[in-house]
This record gives structure tokens, C-alpha cells and sequence, in this order.
């Protein structure tokens, strides 16, 4: 059986997609098991691409990760080169940058998005970063727009004023950073939530344990030589770590707080 490879969760671009084509294809004559590249561009649900049975390789938020419901089998973890060498990352909270919003507090009484239950940073970390002002009793937004589904989806969101703030994937806003820096210019930060848990690489579990050793092998060696390093800098990974499944815990935990104070979604 042949495998499929996509990188949807963070091709920014066509320009990113294909770089992470580029990596993909090195992995595959490396690793020596064929991995064919497909399309799978949004709105077409992730859950779907998640459960394919010839999944090779696949970006899956940790969130949907550490509660399971999906048998899939973690191959390697990115490091993202805007962080402290460990697969972390967290959600940057945006404004438009011409706006007058400067701090978190300053959106209280606006409109607030989200992309997806399933998203850890377009959700999870959202309801985590909010709960202690929620806890105060405080009156948080006027309006929760829920479903944009893509990191792009919230920007534009943002941009067109159809939102004041929303959720921004760290690791995808250093790509928007690095790829289309103008785009990146009309945004402004103004909160960041704890560092959590990094998306990963994932193949489906029926893979046999040999090509999964032989894909993690091959992602793990990208930084060996200047080829594999050229391969990364676009992406603006350091390399890729092996996973600690453990370590995902929190991602859960912290749902559960959210869920016990009755905090069902951010707004």
C-alpha cells in the first residue's frame, strides 16, 4: 500500500505547500517508503484525512491527539526556529494593527473568533488563556464567531473587521511572517498564551513499525546535512524532535478545567 503525505495544517502558502512538498520528498528517498503528496485543502474536514488507513504522514493538532478517537501512530515532532529548542508552540492572540486594540483587555466587549472544537490553539488554549477573567466574573465579548476552521480563516476574519481578535497557531503565524511579511504587517499581538505541546507528524497505526521507525528516522536526520537543513529553513524549523506522548496530558487537563468551570467556549 502506498502513502499519503500533506502538510495542510500549515501550507500558508502554494509557496509553503511546495517547500513542504520538498520535505516530504526528501524524507521519502531517505526513509526509502514512497509517499505520495495529495491535496486536502480546507473546507474538507481533517477528521476525514486523520482517518485514512494510508496515512503516511500528517499534521494532527495535539489536542485531538491526547483525547484520542483517532488511531493514528506520532512519527516526529517540528521545532519551531522562533523557539527554545523543544516542540512547543502556543496561540497569539491578534488585532488589526491599525485598530486601537493594544492589550487583551481592550477586546473585552467585541467580538472574539474561534476556529474549531478540535483545535488546541483556535480553541483550547483560547478558553485556558480567558478562564481566569471569566473566573473574576467578568463580562468578556459581546459576540463568539465560532467555525472559521483555518488559522487564514481568523485573519481574514480579523482583517475585514467581521472579528476584533482571534487565535493565531504561533508556528503558522512564522510562516506568515517569513512568507508574506505584509499580511503579517496589518496584524498586531497583543496576548500570547503558555507554550503547549506542538502539532505533530502522525501515520495511521495499521503502518507497520518498521516504516514508521524508517520515516522517523529519516525526519529526525533532516539537519544531518546542508540539503536537509535547506529543506527546513523555509519552513522555519530548527528539525524535528521524537514525541513524548505524555507530555500531551496537559493538552486534555486543561480542557477539563475549562469544561468544570463551565467555560464551554471562548467568548
Amino acid at each position: 500500500m502506498r502513502l499519503v503525505a500533506n502538510a495542510r495544517m500549515y501550507a500558508v502558502n502554494a509557496a509553503v505547500a511546495d517547500a513542504w512538498t520538498a520535505l516530504f520528498g526528501r524524507v521519502a528517498a531517505v526513509s526509502g517508503v514512497p509517499l505520495d503528496v495529495i491535496p486536502y485543502a480546507a473546507p474538507a474536514p481533517l477528521e476525514e484525512l486523520w482517518r485514512r488507513p494510508d496515512l503516511g504522514l500528517a499534521f494532527i493538532c495535539g489536542y485531538p491527539f491526547a483525547t484520542g478517537g483517532f488511531e493514528l501512530a506520532p512519527v516526529a515532532a517540528p521545532l519551531p526556529a522562533s523557539g527554545d529548542g523543544r516542540p512547543r508552540y502556543a496561540t497569539r492572540l491578534v488585532v488589526r494593527a491599525d485598530g486601537p486594540l493594544r492589550t487583551l483587555e481592550d477586546s473585552f466587549g467585541g467580538r472574539i473568533g474561534w476556529t474549531a472544537e478540535h483545535s488546541q490553539s483556535g480553541f483550547q488554549a483560547l478558553r485556558t488563556h480567558l478562564l481566569p477573567h471569566v473566573a473574576k466574573g467578568r463580562t468578556l465579548f459581546a459576540e463568539s464567531v465560532g467555525g472559521l476552521q483555518t488559522p487564514r480563516r481568523v485573519i481574514d476574519a480579523v482583517l475585514s473587521g467581521v472579528i476584533d481578535i482571534g487565535p493565531l497557531d504561533s508556528f503558522f503565524h512564522d510562516l506568515l511572517l517569513s512568507h508574506e511579511p505584509d499580511t503579517a504587517a496589518r496584524l498586531r499581538v497583543i496576548a500570547t498564551t503558555a507554550p503547549r505541546p506542538m502539532p505533530l507528524l502522525a501515520a495511521s497505526r495499521s503502518v507497520d513499525a518498521a516504516t514508521l521507525a524508517a520515516l522517523r528516522s529519516a525526519l529526525l536526520r533532516l539537519t544531518a546535512d546542508d540539503a536537509g537543513r535547506a529543506l527546513l529553513a523555509p519552513l522555519q524549523l530548527t528539525g524535528f524532535a521524537a514525541v513524548d506522548a505524555a507530555a500531551y496530558a496537559v493538552l486534555r487537563q486543561d480542557a477539563e478545567a475549562a469544561d468544570r468551570a463551565g467555560y464551554r467556549q471562548p467568548g
